[in-house]
């Protein structure tokens, strides 16, 4: 099921009506679930584009969602809201199965460090056009890392290195002894601080 509050459905409501009588609802899909970069897209629905599997939400009176078979188990418990963003108002949509679940306690060490990296560090390291990716993990439990975007030959990579993302990995896996890394930062093409 999806929760639709009151503002967002009447902001719906609005468009529709707006619409010719082609459009009969809004149309969303799950995009890239079970990853970092999972969103939820939006668009008006006729009547041809409906496959015949897909949810059918009739929200209210003249509020109708279609979610496709497919996007179905990462929508399900959405939440759609219309929120006041400073002078305008930003359509907000919250979707608890869209992402990846975070590893098991007991899953391998590679596996929970790529987690952490790819749903928490590099979402973050992305607004500076920058990511980090796993070279490997040593028997002694040091993570060795690659920059690369603008965090590649960035003079404030060290910084990044040892008070983010070494102190994230060494307090959320105790097994990570040390972070080091093997990025050359001499070939940096677009490094965010020169």
């Amino acid at each position: 099921m999806i929760h639709v509050d009151a503002r967002a459905q009447a902001y719906f409501r609005t468009l529709l009506a707006r619409q010719g009588d082609d459009i009969i609802g809004i149309h969303l899909s799950a995009v890239a679930p079970g990853t970092a970069r999972a969103d939820v897209a939006l668009r008006y629905c006729e009547r041809t584009d409906l496959l015949g599997d897909e949810w059918q939400v009739d929200v209210c009176d003249g509020l109708t969602f279609y979610v496709d078979a497919e996007s179905a188990p990462f929508l399900d418990q959405a939440e759609i809201a219309l929120r006041s963003e400073g002078t305008g108002e930003q359509l907000s949509i919250r979707a608890p199965a869209l992402r990846a679940a975070a590893p098991a306690a007991d899953a391998g060490l590679v596996e929970r460090i790529r987690w952490l990296l790819e749903n928490e560090i590099n979402p973050q390291l992305a607004g500076h056009g920058g990511r980090v990716a796993l070279e490997e993990v040593t028997a002694q439990g040091e993570v060795v890392l690659r920059f690369g975007g603008g965090c590649q030959g960035c003079g404030m990579v060290s910084v990044t290195l040892r008070e983010g993302i070494e102190r994230t990995l060494r307090e959320r896996i105790p097994e990570v002894t040390a972070v080091r890394d093997a990025t050359d930062h001499a070939s940096g093409a677009a490094p965010y601080f020169a």
